[in-house]
């Protein structure tokens, strides 16, 4: 009985990134929803604050996390863009793109969709995290003509292999999101 009162105490006690489960955990990234401070960060990280913003927080360093955020540590497992053949753009820069920052690890970018007007056709040379900041179906069209709508909600987060050709336009609701392309 002790044993177990002692465990759970620590657990209580302990990093709440350690006690949760990331939303996303692959060989790129670890992905968590937050919303109270976070130690000194294992990795280089990513914080998008779901108000809009994104700031770079270095391995070692604490974070200020302000309200509910989503922090993307970046593994140490980089993979170089993939060379574009495809004859289209890359994903970004995009017109009505925003570039927060870029760095060596990772470029962010805003970006919110109008409705009905699609992107241009593109290719994503790179892996991708995307915070969704507001509720809207984007519909997505390959050059194939193959469309598939997914609907998107306020917080939802999504990681995106690299290697695809694409629209996107904007079919219900509105839709702004913070996106991590991963270097």
């Amino acid at each position: 009985m002790i044993p177990t009162l002692l465990l759970c105490a620590l657990l209580l006690l302990g990093d709440p990134q350690t006690a949760l489960k990331p939303v996303i955990d692959n060989d790129r990234v670890a992905v968590w929803d937050v919303t109270d401070s976070a130690n000194a960060q294992p990795f280089d990280a990513v914080v998008v604050s779901l108000s809009g913003s994104a700031v770079f927080v270095a391995k070692g360093t604490t974070p200020k996390i302000d309200g509910r955020s989503v922090v993307i540590d970046l593994k140490d497992h980089p993979v170089p863009p993939i060379a574009n053949t495809s004859g289209y753009p890359l994903a970004f820069p995009r017109p009505g793109s925003k570039k927060l920052f870029e760095n060596a690890r990772v470029i962010v970018w805003d970006y919110t969709w109008t409705p009905g007007v699609p992107t241009p056709m593109h290719f994503h040379d790179k892996d991708v995290v995307v915070v969704f900041l507001e509720d809207g179906d984007l519909k997505s069209t390959t050059p194939d003509g193959k469309a598939t709508v997914n609907s998107y909600s306020f917080d939802t987060i999504r990681f995106n292999s690299r290697d695809r050709v694409h629209t996107e336009t904007l079919v219900r609701g509105s839709q702004h999101a913070i996106i991590t392309e991963l270097k």
